[in-house]
């Protein structure tokens, strides 16, 4: 252990004498007795211990217990935890010594802080689910853990690209949505900002650079729009603060993706914020809609973009009314409404509600979700990726209300099916479901159910769950009551998908390995091979293209290993025979991998989720020691790989492609009119070096859309090629589409 220098030392205790600057007034001496006790112990038990940065490691603490401080507004208990979260998972120290010295309750949350030891691709899942098992009694494990990963985040550039990569996913993927669940607004912006910033650095600093372009343009156009508004509010005697909010640079890039629009295309960069200092003894709902009323009277609102969250609150308890209006020079601007305490709840979540003493009704909010978690958490014999993934269903960011024929409403998420609804209301109502009335309209129990439906469940005595409904339920509590219902039967599929594997393994000639049962789980987006087994067992998947996904590669490999061993003529060839395959050089993931036409030894494969082609920002995933599946950096899927799986991600970097073309994929919109698809198919195959599979038009009253399947060498012939399109007259909007399924 090496020891820290004057100036390391002066430093700590620098930086813990400004946390407990902050901290005093909030605390008697007993509680900030015990806070000095937890820093003095976690201090000394980190001593000589320092982080990726350089620095002396017993700073991380400090750091998390001041957002744990100030952020979310916890108390002492929570902040001796906070420093303490670390030391049984990095020290000699055990679980026991921290209940000796600070308690049961503290030594309960540390623990469900503490990460697991084993093997990696289990660790997260298990380590989520130890935590969760935690939060069930005292939600405090996951506020301080998010409170963790902040700080994480937010020293994150000491670490190799790789890793922060690997670490922004797994942010975007699982912490992100926590934040928003438990209503921690200013959280949840800043951890999507900073992984944003670490996963895609070049898209995020020019973002930055056009925002701060505009900043002069936007502060006029805010002051032009908001005037009138101050005005007309002094008028009729409202105390309130308005101010604007710039929507976040991940916001910004996310409906660029997702709109295909460029960054002067997004124009909802700006929304107003009125937060009300409501008067005691009034309806703070009248207040907020008087307000409305105000506004819509000075600027015209768009009829289909009001937004009523303070009659039905959000799940996380976001509380606001939203109206979007035509401001100056024809902009759309979003007006969001509330009052001084709605707005402190909206940034700050699970704390506010402390602070206003109105923990109760939270908890009514809170107990719904934590009672999900525990239903999941009953499944022991669940496999910890598949519960990973149904956690992150109970994760929705938006949910619809429904009601029953008398009239008692039930939240859902959105997407959710009649059968979703049926286990919502009881188990046996769920199992006996044979369909629905959705407004006195009869519906299958795969219909999609939208907010404000009225719903009858329809039930039958000889009905029994069936496998087919986890194709269409879309809530964990759904999904694992029909999962339980099939328990007894999970080895038997099990079993019976090994024999469909092998058999088909054995019909292509091809060699039952380990690398290549991971290619095939990876090909089917799995995590290990009894998922694999289990899927093909219940016939959710099928292995008609087995020889595709493998490749000949393996058939080579058998045919030559039966020719030097047996002979070409051995009768041995019939025999099922299991062996591994011939080393290969194993990938170094410290370095990039390079993406090359001509690729020796190492191989690669192009993800089907995603779809991407050169030049595009790629990353890998190691699906076998020598094979990479390669995914676009924003791909979704990936994410999911990201937080399941992190240690198998790589950097990848494509060399130049000149012969080989991929498949894509691009949408065309306009208005039609004569000779345009002659101009189309012409700009294409025109100095283009790209080459077309299919092209097909359809018009509906003046409008047109097109889709084309294009075989394009790299991301800047397509990048050029859709530029060029959009100057054709008439064409409005040209998109790619990844999925290439026609």
């Amino acid at each position: 252990m090496q020891h820290f220098t004057k100036a390391e030392n002066r430093d700590i205790e620098d930086r813990y004498l400004d946390f407990l600057k902050v901290i005093k007034d909030k605390f008697d001496e007993g509680r900030l007795g015990r806070i000095e006790k937890a820093f003095r112990f976690s201090n000394a038990a980190h001593h000589g211990i320092k982080r990726k940065s350089g620095e002396p490691f017993i700073i991380h603490p400090i750091a998390v217990a001041k957002i744990v401080a100030l952020d979310l507004g916890l108390g002492a208990t929570s902040i001796v935890a906070a420093l303490l979260h670390d030391v049984v998972e990095d020290t000699d120290y055990r679980l026991s010594d921290i209940e000796n010295m600070f308690g049961n309750r503290v030594a309960s949350i540390v623990d469900g802080l503490t990460k697991l030891s084993g093997d990696f691709d289990q660790r997260h899942a298990l380590t989520l689910k130890k935590m969760l098992m935690t939060l069930s009694d005292d939600v405090r494990v996951i506020l301080i853990k998010i409170a963790d990963r902040l700080h994480n985040m937010r020293t994150l550039d000491s670490m190799p690209a790789h890793k922060k990569i690997k670490i922004a996913g797994e942010t975007l993927f699982l912490y992100v949505p926590l934040a928003h669940r438990l209503g921690l607004h200013a959280i949840k912006s800043d951890l999507e900002e900073l992984s944003f910033k670490h996963k895609h650095p070049e898209e995020y600093n020019q973002i930055i650079y056009l925002l701060h372009n505009q900043e002069e343009k936007r502060n006029y156009l805010v002051n032009e729009f908001i005037q009138p508004i101050i005005k007309k509010l002094e008028q009729e005697n409202v105390d309130c603060k308005v101010s604007h909010r710039l929507k976040t640079s991940y916001s910004i890039w996310q409906k660029m993706q997702k709109k295909s629009v460029s960054f002067e295309e997004v124009y909802d960069l700006l929304a107003i914020r009125i937060a009300i200092n409501s008067k005691p003894g009034t309806s703070e709902k009248r207040q907020c809609f008087d307000v409305l009323s105000i506004v819509t009277d000075i600027y015209k609102p768009k009829p289909d973009r009001i937004r009523d969250w303070i009659t039905t609150p959000k799940a996380n308890g976001y509380e606001s009314l939203h109206v979007t209006v035509m401001g100056p020079e024809g902009q759309w601007v979003e007006v969001q409404i509330r009052t001084d305490r709605m707005d402190d709840v909206a940034e700050h979540g699970f704390a506010a509600h402390y602070r206003y003493k109105d923990i109760r009704n939270f908890e009514n909010e809170l107990d719904p979700w934590i009672e999900r978690i525990r239903e999941l958490l009953q499944s022991t014999d669940a496999d910890a990726f598949e519960f990973l993934d149904d956690f992150k269903l109970n994760l929705f960011s938006a949910e619809i209300n429904v009601f029953t024929p008398k009239g008692d409403m039930f939240s859902l998420p959105k997407g959710s099916t009649v059968v979703d609804f049926a286990y919502e209301i009881h188990t046996d109502l769920g199992n006996k479901c044979i369909g629905a009335k959705i407004n006195l309209k009869l519906v299958p129990l795969s219909h999609v159910l939208k907010n404000g439906d009225q719903v009858e469940i329809l039930t039958s005595e000889n009905q029994v769950p069936k496998l087919e409904w986890l194709k269409f339920s879309a809530s964990p509590k759904a999904r694992g009551k029909i999962k339980n219902a099939f328990k007894d039967e999970k080895t038997k599929h099990s079993k019976k998908g090994q024999i469909i594997v092998e058999d088909a393994f054995k019909k292509m000639k091809a060699p039952l390995t380990s690398n290549n049962l991971k290619k095939l789980t990876a090909h089917y987006n799995l995590n290990n091979k009894e998922q694999l087994y289990s899927e093909v067992g219940m016939g959710f998947i099928e292995l008609d293209n087995l020889n595709d996904i493998i490749g000949k590669k393996s058939e080579n490999k058998l045919v030559k290993y039966w020719n030097v061993t047996f002979g070409s003529g051995s009768k041995k060839q019939d025999e099922e025979t299991e062996f591994e395959e011939e080393t290969t050089t194993k990938i170094d993931k410290k370095k990039p991998f390079l993406l090359k036409e001509n690729q020796d030894n190492i191989t690669f494969s192009l993800a089907k989720c995603c779809n991407p082609i050169p030049g595009e920002q790629v990353i890998g995933y190691l699906s076998t020691d020598d094979h990479v599946t390669i995914h676009k950096v924003e791909c979704h899927e990936l994410e999911r790989f990201i937080a399941n799986q992190g240690e198998k991600i790589i950097r990848a970097e494509w060399t130049k492609f000149k012969r080989q073309s991929y498949l894509t994929r691009l949408n065309l919109e306009g208005f039609d009119r004569m000779g345009i698809v002659n101009e189309v198919t012409t700009m294409i195959t025109k100095g283009h070096n790209i080459n077309m599979r299919s092209v097909k038009f359809d018009t509906h009253d003046g409008i047109f859309k097109g889709d084309l399947f294009l075989y394009i060498h790299n991301a800047e012939d397509l990048s050029k090629l859709i530029e060029r399109l959009k100057t054709i007259k008439g064409i409005d909007n040209v998109t790619r589409i990844e999925n290439l399924t026609e």
